[in-house]
This record gives C-alpha cells, structure tokens and sequence, in this order.
C-alpha cells in the first residue's frame, strides 16, 4: 500500500474515533495553602485508561472559568489528565477585565508567592495518583498569558518534578533574571510576533537571560498573531484569536508532549 495512502487512512480512523470517546470527566479538587482555600479541576478523559500524562495548566487571568475548561476537554480527548490550576484562591474570581487585571496583578507582584502556589499544584497533583488514573511522573506545565508568565516563574523556580513547561502568549519578564540558572527543564514559549504588550525589549531580555544560563529553550513567533491568539473569545486589537497560530500551537506543544514524557 503507497505510504501517502496509508497516512490518509490512518487520518480518516483517527477523526472516525474521535467520536467514540466518552465526555471527559471533570473533578473539583479543594486544598489549603498560605491559610488561603483553593479550587483546581482535574479533567480527564477515563477511556485512556490509568497512567496518563499530565497537564498541569495555568488558565489566563481571568482564571478557571468555562473557557478554561474547554481547552482542557480537548486536551483530555488526546490523552492528557489536565489540572487547571487556582491561582487566586475561592474567594477570588474575576468577572470582567478590571478585577482580573487587579488578581493577576496582586500575583504577579509577588513572584515568591506566584512560584509557590504553581508548586503546591505540583504537589497536590502527586497527591492524587492513587485516586485519579494520572501519572505523577509524567508532567508538563502549560499555561497561557498570565498563566504563561507563571509557568516560566515554576521554571526558574528550579522545579524540576514537571518535565517541560509551555508558554502560550505569556508576559516574559522576571524580576531577577539570573534565577534562570536555575532552571533544570526544556522551556518552550510560543508568541504572536505582533503581541503589543510584550516589548521587543522584554523578548531580548528574555533571550539573554536563557543563553546566558544555558537553559534548553525554544521561542517560536508566530506571524500575524498578537497577544491570546489562542483564545476563540479574544476579540481586541492588542488581543485576538489567531485560528493559524493556535493550531500550530497546539501542534507544538503535542509534539513537545511527545518528546518530553
């Protein structure tokens, strides 16, 4: 059989499967820390049996709302336990720009904090592989604009339980750039490369910082796109869907997926 005709069929079964799954499940996960109570959602997919790799993902800044959780539901039909994760605690939950632009900057302001409840997360993910069918050994951090600069601060961190992080259209910056050193995991930002709210400065600082400390990283621009161009509900000049670019970018990251766990 020609090799392009084989690569046709297995296309057409894939898409014909698609449809065979059942919804994902989707779990709230309630855990204290900082005095503060939290609310994650583990979605997951049960017909992929136990073990499944896991997504540990940081929602944008209006945190896990809806359209959270839709990214996630397609995340877990490809396979993933995805945790999206509470940056703000239960009693914080935007409804409009102005209070989520208050929230994530409250977070933003202090990285120490930031990079401690990314951690708990992690932790609180190796919490429940005895319960839930994920594999605690087999993480990537994901997270898209606020959630994007947080993932990179989990890096710096020097965490080192999650196996890569991915930064979809995330602010670069980092009050102390030298924490790169120490960062032990692939670091990948995706960026539209007409994103106004990320200065050309912010990126050249972002690339010095990575050469300098030698980290593994990759920094793809998509043409076109400007900030949360993988948001279908972006509708702004500064910030807008980008079907192009997102595709590709989720190509990217299951291609980073697959290299990495």
């Amino acid at each position: 059989m020609p090799l392009k005709f084989m690569k046709r069929l297995l296309t057409l079964v894939l898409f014909a499967s698609v449809g065979l799954h059942a919804e994902p499940m989707h779990e709230s996960i309630f855990y204290d820390s900082e005095g503060i109570h939290f609310e994650s959602h583990l979605i997951y997919n049960s017909d992929y049996g136990p073990n499944q790799p896991v997504l540990l993902m940081v929602p944008n800044w209006m945190g896990p709302t809806e359209n959270a959780f839709k990214k996630a539901r397609k995340l877990a039909d490809e396979g993933f336990a995805v945790f999206v994760t509470d940056m703000y605690g239960v009693d914080v939950r935007p409804t409009n720009t102005q209070e989520s632009a208050k929230a994530a900057g409250f977070v933003r302001a202090d990285r120490p904090m930031m990079r401690a409840r990314a951690q708990k997360a992690v932790s609180v993910i190796e919490s429940l592989a005895d319960e839930y069918p994920l594999n605690p050994n087999k993480v990537l951090a994901i997270g898209f604009c606020f959630g994007g600069g947080t993932v990179l601060e989990l890096a710096r961190s020097g965490e080192s339980r999650v196996r890569g992080v991915v930064a979809f259209h995330g602010n670069l910056d980092t009050p102390n750039p030298a924490d790169a050193y120490d960062i032990k995991i692939p670091v990948l930002v995706l960026h539209g490369a007409n994103d106004p709210y990320v200065p050309k400065e912010q990126i050249d600082g972002f690339f010095e910082e990575m050469r300098v400390a030698g980290v593994d990283f990759q920094f793809i621009a998509f043409g076109g796109a400007v900030h949360s161009f993988t948001n279908p509900e972006a509708d702004s000049d500064g910030a807008r869907y980008h079907e192009r670019s997102a595709q590709r970018a989720f190509e990217m990251l299951s291609d980073f997926a697959a290299e990495l766990l």
